[in-house]
């Protein structure tokens, strides 16, 4: 079958469910990666890898949804002293904390919080917007676009159309897991069928904004159910053109509700499997994106290999994998010089792909290198030599404008 799927991707027609099973399971990995880079390279610039100077703090950790792959999230009921919820002000500190560091793309999203009143939302959107102009506020994921219905008495349509007006272009890919009915009855049900996450992106897109589309895998998916997934987005870019770029990334089971029931964590290989087989059977999307921060720096910089074109992004904050365990930082420093040592010249963008500056490429390594810190990665723990602040991320300490508790420092 592998000849067939080749010359298919060769000829640009468009693979089936049952070939894209085939790339998951039986194809040979190194020809499948090979392939994947071939049809990357079509479709953006072969010597550049880009990425987003960005960072992704959360506004409540409170959440009704009970999804058994998260350990973020906080019930109502729970009256710990991490719990917390921050008001327009505290969002608004941490926007200025990301206008410190450089960022251009504030990827803010939240717990289902049902206290949290309908027009809090786009007040921070336009908050945002007035007073930093210059950073996109890529907030809110599909669920809690469907908490704003609940809260609002408005229809999706209604509470994206409000987003826009208060000045929103873009929606994180958040929440989809994987989109097929017996996972997400499994993993997440209060979040409801594929159709919840798609409906919210149908109608994002038709109002005029751009979204990513994302994966979560690892967990109990079967592989023709990750083609399923593949299956709904590709149908949803057909029919609006939306989708920015796709990203997905392995779960994360430390401390998590359903821990104790994946007993295999998913590993480099099936990372840049599932990365490859997209590449080839997400005929419709020009961008694909590498994560450094989930899957680690080395398999990343092996993914640049495998069909990915971009890095992600900085990521000052991150909460939600931290939740769990999993530790990885870095410096814009340290992630050109990953996407420079793979090969490739890296080229700072905007949320929407749109090239800011190129750096210096490869042969810069000589004279650039000796100025990079590297850092740990993946670790529970943080050993004693780590530091606990990054260059530049001084800033990023509690915020205040708190209604209850923040959470603790690290």
């Amino acid at each position: 079958m592998w000849s067939t799927i080749a010359a298919k991707v060769e000829r640009g027609e468009r693979l089936t469910s049952t070939e894209g099973v085939y790339l998951l399971t039986d194809a040979p990995l190194l020809e499948l990666g090979s392939l994947a880079h071939e049809v990357r390279a079509r479709k953006t610039d072969p010597r550049i890898v880009t990425y987003v100077i960005d960072t992704n703090p959360n506004y409540t950790n409170v959440c009704t949804v009970d999804c058994h792959f998260c350990a973020f999230y906080r019930k109502p009921s729970y009256a710990g002293p991490d719990v917390y919820t921050y008001d327009v002000e505290g969002v608004m500190k941490m926007m200025a904390a990301a206008d410190r560091l450089g960022a251009t793309t504030v990827l803010l999203q939240g717990g289902l919080n049902p206290a949290i009143p309908w027009e809090f939302y786009p007040t921070i959107v336009r908050e945002a917007r007035r007073r930093y102009p210059h950073i996109t506020p890529h907030f809110f994921s599909a669920p809690e676009i469907h908490q704003m219905v609940e809260v609002s008495g408005l229809s999706i349509r209604g509470v994206i159309e409000a987003l826009h007006a208060a000045g929103q272009t873009t929606l994180p890919g958040g929440g989809a897991e994987i989109l097929a009915a017996r996972v997400r009855r499994r993993i997440s049900i209060k979040k409801g069928g594929p159709e919840a996450w798609l409906d919210v992106h149908r109608e994002a897109h038709h109002a005029g904004m751009r979204s990513t589309a994302t994966m979560m895998y690892g967990h109990v998916e079967s592989d023709a159910e990750v083609v399923e997934h593949f299956d709904h987005i590709r149908a949803l870019q057909d029919e609006t053109r939306g989708f920015t770029a796709f990203v997905p990334w392995s779960y994360k089971r430390g401390n998590t509700p359903m821990e104790a029931r994946v007993k295999q964590v998913a590993g480099a290989s099936r990372y840049l499997r599932v990365l490859a087989a997209s590449r080839l059977y997400l005929d419709n999307f020009d961008h694909v994106q590498a994560s450094w921060f989930s899957e680690g720096k080395k398999t990343g910089q092996i993914a640049l290999h495998f069909g990915a074109d971009d890095f992600g992004g900085t990521l000052y904050e991150e909460n939600v994998h931290l939740a769990t365990g999993h530790v990885n930082k870095t410096t814009v420093a340290e992630l050109e010089t990953l996407v420079r040592e793979s090969g490739f010249t890296p080229a700072q963008r905007t949320t929407l792909y749109e090239i800011l500056r190129v750096a210096p490429g490869p042969e810069a390594l000589d004279t650039l290198a000796a100025d990079v810190p590297l850092f740990v990665e993946g670790l529970r723990e943080l050993p004693a030599e780590y530091p606990v602040v990054l260059e530049g991320e001084a800033s990023l300490g509690p915020v205040g404008g708190v209604v209850t508790s923040p959470p603790p420092a690290r």
